[in-house]
């Protein structure tokens, strides 16, 4: 997955994924040290098992992705990149609506929104697909 704070990528999982893969994000460890490379053994660990993975963050950049995708080169699984296009003021409303923990302060939601670079398929994904994510339906 990749796209902004509030842009639909957790929603879209659980519509279209959760029932056939299994959904590991940097958000299910809140507390945790080195939560980057607990999701890189946790993705290693599952794929190795025959486990269909999807990871469920920003990756907003190809250097974030690029571990994750060497992983499934690794493991010999296709790997493809689910786009959530999605207007940054949609995310920013959205992310205003959450409370607690959930709620992303708009310095990181905008440092995000810098560094968002579309995946492509030159990163070694066999297919990346374009979501629009404010109305939910698939660009590409």
């Amino acid at each position: 997955m990749v796209g902004l704070q509030g842009s639909g990528k957790s929603t879209w999982v659980a519509e279209h994924l959760a029932g056939t893969h299994v959904v590991v994000s940097k958000d299910h460890w809140p507390n945790a040290r080195r939560r980057e490379e607990r999701q890189h053994r946790v993705v290693a660990e599952l794929l190795a098992a025959g486990r269909s993975v999807v990871v469920d963050n920003t990756n907003p950049a190809p250097g974030e992705r690029a571990p994750l995708v060497e992983l499934a080169r690794e493991a010999g699984v296709p790997v493809r990149a689910v786009v959530l296009d999605t207007p940054l003021e949609v995310c920013r409303r959205r992310n205003d609506a959450r409370t607690g923990r959930a709620r992303v302060p708009d310095v990181g939601l905008f440092s995000t929104a810098a560094r968002l670079v579309p995946p492509s398929i030159a990163e070694g994904f066999v297919q990346v697909e374009q979501v629009d994510g404010a109305r939910r339906r698939v660009l590409r």
